[in-house]
């Protein structure tokens, strides 16, 4: 049997070690991916593409999903990685959106509107740095069903759903004015202590079930058929049910403080018992 040259040995035993680099550099490569959407979003905002631009901050949010996803299939999770993620994060859903909305119809307030488009991406990127604050340290919450304060994905697809609903833009101040709640809102929301349901995590109680299936089927068909309306309505009903959900529980939280607080008080009608102090 004629033995291999050892150059081929080599390369043929440093074959696991190759394949284990690449699936290491596979999260990143899609986290990179959604840095250049971030930049081309920004780039087609400027030149006024603003569908192009919008759909651009669409495919990042898929983007910084596969991820998350290949990070923790291949358990190829990595310090640089996060970093990456979040500096990447902080462009696609920060800068890029904040850009967006000032171009499609925040200039004509002039600096009110570029001011309210840095305040945006200030609180992006606070929400980051306090979602990796919280996942570095053992005395942060457990629970991994919800995320505290609007997911910046969610924040920039409020701003890009709204521009691709109506991308003619804006050029009266009136109707400019408006705008600022499309961009104000989801800022206020993502500094916010307003727990956000992760998709990922939700358990609607049909598992393996076909039904679920089917409404899967249904909500690709809407997007399929009408991808305007039907993003904006994704978009808006995920902010507004963690609002919905806010609300009910704080005013469910008052009665009880309150039943609580008044059996704490004595009863003035009650005769005390004997031995006691009046």
């Amino acid at each position: 049997m004629v033995d291999r040259p050892p150059l081929l040995r080599r390369r043929r035993d440093d074959r696991p070690n190759r394949f284990r680099r690449g699936v290491f550099l596979l999260p990143s490569l899609f986290t990179v991916a959604n840095l250049f959407c971030g930049y081309a979003c920004v780039v087609y905002s400027t030149r006024s593409d603003f569908d192009t631009a919008a759909l651009f901050i669409g495919i990042a949010m898929v983007l910084d999903t596969l991820d998350g996803f290949f990070a923790r299939l291949t358990n190829s999770s990595s310090a640089f990685g996060v970093e990456l993620d979040s500096l990447a994060d902080v462009v696609s859903f920060g800068l890029a959106p904040a850009i967006l909305a000032f171009t499609w119809g925040l200039w004509p307030l002039e600096r009110l509107g570029w001011a309210a488009g840095f305040l945006y991406v200030t609180a992006a990127a606070m929400r980051l740095a306090r979602f990796n604050v919280q996942s570095s340290t053992t005395t942060a919450s457990s629970d991994k069903r919800h995320f505290v304060g609007m997911p910046s994905p969610a924040a920039a697809g409020v701003i890009a759903s709204t521009v691709f609903l109506y991308p003619y833009g804006l050029q009266e101040r009136e109707a400019a004015l408006p705008a600022l709640a499309m961009v104000l809102v989801p800022g206020f929301l993502m500094v916010s202590t307003i727990r956000f349901r992760s998709v990922k995590a939700m358990d609607v109680g049909w598992t393996r079930s076909y039904f679920i299936l089917f409404l899967g089927a249904v909500a690709i068909a809407l997007v399929a058929s009408h991808p305007r309306l039907a993003l904006v309505v994704l978009s808006y009903t995920y902010t507004g049910a963690a609002l919905v959900v806010w609300a009910y529980t704080r005013l469910r939280r008052r009665p009880s403080e309150q039943a609580s607080g008044d059996a704490r008080l004595p009863d003035p009608t009650r005769e005390p018992e004997e031995g006691s102090i009046p």
